[in-house]
């Protein structure tokens, strides 16, 4: 199978031609019709998510078809259509796995960082954290949901009944979420880099009741902010126009150094917290949910080969919407 490859942090991907996978017991062999771009890809890139396995095939955000079924998998059928997310495997043992907190589990094992990922051709995945996915979408826009989708949701959740609802960084995970906002009722105010004004038009078009740079207050105080840029210094930036008892979500795995601020920005019980990974019921709920709403994402494709270039287009913020691989 053809495959982009991360032999070194800090370097690009390199085209290679490697063996196709054999699915193991309770595997199933995946030919991939499509895998988005994450910015996480661009953490593990650049160096910031440390010891990713190498060489290693990026990507995390996979739909495609099953090729063959390993022993001992049951409820899917070779020709199905599967989705393929971030989290590839936990122990199902811990104490976080036995409290529906399977996300916090400290074996996880991770799609494209700790296990070969989407692109390439092929790829063997864990069935039990293989999603069957919803007709109403075609692979391109199906890949999205499979991590802007699925950890946005949950960054959605986290910020609770908020009506007022900030989202910092108008992105992929974004532009999904504002949707689901607005079929719940919601009020969304989008803050984007300074002067980009393609960004806030994209927000204002998706139902945003206020839009602006980060370095802007809105004209109401917001019950909720979510943060998806990685930006540290945002996390003041949102408590300061926080009403109070309101929540700061920062949806990122990775994030630069958040600066000291006051503590009377955080007082009146307002709450900072982060969200990792995801739960197979999120999957669940998310993908059950989106076509109601209906969630329509915005995608730009890219071949296989092209992977370097789709990853800077998303590290200059010149996409709208998400990128997405076609082998």
């Amino acid at each position: 199978m053809r495959a982009m490859v991360l032999e070194s942090p800090r370097h690009p991907l390199v085209g290679k031609d490697l063996p196709r996978p054999r699915p193991e017991r309770g595997q199933l062999l995946v030919r991939i019709a499509a895998c988005a771009v994450c910015r996480t890809d661009l953490h593990v890139l650049d160096g910031e998510l440390l010891n990713p396995k190498l060489p290693l095939i990026l990507g995390h955000e996979i739909v495609g078809q099953v090729e063959e079924i390993g022993v001992a998998v049951t409820g899917f059928e070779v020709g199905q259509r599967v989705g393929i997310p971030w989290l590839g495997w936990t122990c199902g043992e811990c104490r976080f796995c036995l409290t529906n907190r399977e996300n916090l589990c400290p074996y996880a094992r991770f799609t494209g960082y700790t296990i070969d990922g989407g692109y390439a051709e092929y790829t063997a995945a864990d069935a039990r954290f293989c999603f069957s996915m919803p007709n109403d979408y075609g692979d391109v826009a199906a890949a999205p949901l499979l991590c802007a989708g699925l950890i946005g949701y949950r960054c959605l959740r986290r910020a609770g009944d908020a009506h007022r609802l900030g989202i910092y960084g108008f992105g992929a995970a974004a532009h999904i979420i504002a949707q689901v906002a607005r079929h719940e009722q919601r009020e969304v105010f989008a803050f984007t880099r300074p002067g980009d004004a393609a960004a806030q038009h994209f927000a204002r078009r998706l139902g945003a009741k206020w839009t602006g740079g980060s370095d802007e207050a809105p004209p109401e105080k917001l019950d909720a902010a979510i943060i998806f840029a990685p930006v540290g210094p945002l996390v003041p930036a949102a408590l300061r126009v926080l009403g109070r008892g309101g929540i700061v979500v920062c949806g990122g795995i990775h994030m630069s150094d958040i600066p000291s601020f006051p503590y009377e920005i955080l007082w009146e019980e307002r709450t900072v917290c982060s969200v990792a990974n995801l739960t197979r019921r999120d999957g669940k709920e998310f993908l059950t949910l989106a076509p109601k709403v209906p969630v329509r994402t915005e995608t730009q494709t890219f071949p296989l080969e092209q992977a370097n270039e789709a990853l800077e287009a998303l590290r200059s913020g010149n996409l709208t919407g998400a990128a997405v691989l076609l082998p």
